[in-house]
């Protein structure tokens, strides 16, 4: 296990170097630097945007492992629950250090199916997740009506999922930064990385646009669907990872929150409605392989609409309150790459979270700290989620370093 080695600086002429440097001040970025940073780690977090302001930012904040598991996935979906499960705890942790309260919407969700099509995925989607021991009950319309009066009067059937919670990921961001701080960490936005400096084949920190290097004992990439871009890394350390576009609307009701109390999701795998404590609701959203287009199309903002109303008619009482597009980070197995490098020592990954951004965020530092040897927590994931798993190698697999 290797541990984050500091550069012992020239006290004269430059400043010291952090332990660590964080590229990326998304939700994964931010909780990989927390945990570092809660952990005695020094951590320099640098982002070209403002902490949050890609990808998290259009996060709906579904902590769902049921209702997002994959049955192809049995370990994300594992990976899920435990990241559910630790949730509450994770929460209350960083509402005590950042001095923001983080509700948590914990009525859980419904997916709901408008027509006997849909019927028949929710029978195939409640016998999976049974078999993978996890909590759903089939309600019929009727039932389903009482739980959320909203609901149209023609829907085919439901399924209730207790356990699913969720967060408005914008809060969390919010916290997380108070949170570094407060831990001694140090967050930089407006500051593009160009590349990573690799000597004698270690990093030894990044090199920015402007032309400055910023030296670390160890460099973590949480740069989301750009990770894919390498930022500069060697060739042979770079991971799949591509951007998956999605778009949504934020609604707001002038009349404060209570037209929906639940997560709905709507057609399996597609559509959900999330609702805030504010009288806000997320509605989305859209899966397009679209490479980095973050454009809003009236076709998405049409189909968002007409599906939401088919099941919730009072949305088109709601106003828009903001229309916008964003692109989730893809691994091909599902799973995110949170771990060392392939090749370059010091050079660590934490990104391909896909629509499980907000859901791991609760583990994801901890798993990361974990294989740096920050800390030494269990890590019974730390195999499935390990960078290396992606590179083509002789039988004994990625050489351990």
């Amino acid at each position: 296990m290797r541990t984050c080695e500091t550069t012992v600086p020239n006290a004269i002429t430059a400043p010291p170097a952090p332990d660590v440097v964080v590229v990326g001040a998304g939700l994964a970025g931010l909780s990989a630097a927390w945990s570092l940073a809660r952990a005695g780690a020094s951590v320099l977090v640098l982002d070209r945007d403002a902490p949050g302001a890609a990808t998290s930012r259009v996060a709906a904040g579904m902590i769902a492992p049921v209702t997002e598991a994959e049955p192809d996935h049995p370990r994300a979906s594992a990976l899920g629950v435990a990241a559910r499960d630790a949730w509450p705890g994770f929460a209350a942790g960083l509402a005590a250090a950042s001095g923001v309260e983080l509700p948590l919407l914990d009525a859980g969700s419904l997916a709901i199916a408008r027509d006997r099509d849909e019927a028949e995925a929710l029978d195939r989607f409640r016998a999976v997740r049974e078999r993978m021991g996890l909590r759903v009950e089939r309600l019929l319309p009727s039932a389903a009506r009482r739980l959320e009066p909203a609901l149209a009067p023609t829907l085919r059937g439901a399924l209730a999922v207790p356990d699913d919670l969720a967060v408005d990921p914008r809060r969390v961001v919010v916290a997380l930064v108070r949170a570094i701080t407060a831990a001694g960490g140090e967050l930089r936005d407006g500051a593009a990385v160009r590349d990573v400096v690799v000597a004698d084949g270690r990093a030894t920190g990044v090199r920015l646009e402007d032309g400055s290097t910023v030296r670390a004992g160890a460099v973590v990439i949480a740069t989301g669907p750009w990770a894919g871009e390498g930022v500069g890394v060697p060739d042979a350390d770079r991971i799949p990872v591509r951007p998956v576009k999605g778009q949504l609307l934020v609604l707001r009701d002038p009349d404060g929150p209570g037209l929906v109390t639940r997560v709905l999701r709507f057609a399996l795998g597609g559509g959900y409605l999330v609702p805030r404590p504010d009288g806000r609701y997320v509605l989305g959203g859209t899966v397009e392989e679209q490479g980095f287009d973050r454009s809003v199309t009236a076709l998405a903002v049409h189909d968002l609409l007409r599906d939401g109303a088919e099941l919730v008619p009072g949305l088109l009482e709601l106003r828009i309150e903001e229309s916008i597009a964003g692109l989730r980070p893809a691994t091909p197995d599902g799973l995110p790459a949170i771990g060392a490098s392939p090749e370059t020592d010091g050079l660590w990954w934490c990104a391909g979270h896909y629509r499980n951004g907000v859901l791991w965020a609760s583990v994801t530092g901890g798993l990361l700290a974990d294989a740096m040897g920050v800390t030494t927590d269990a890590a019974p994931f730390a195999v499935d989620v390990d960078p290396r798993r992606f590179v083509t190698t002789t039988p004994g697999g990625p050489r351990d370093r």
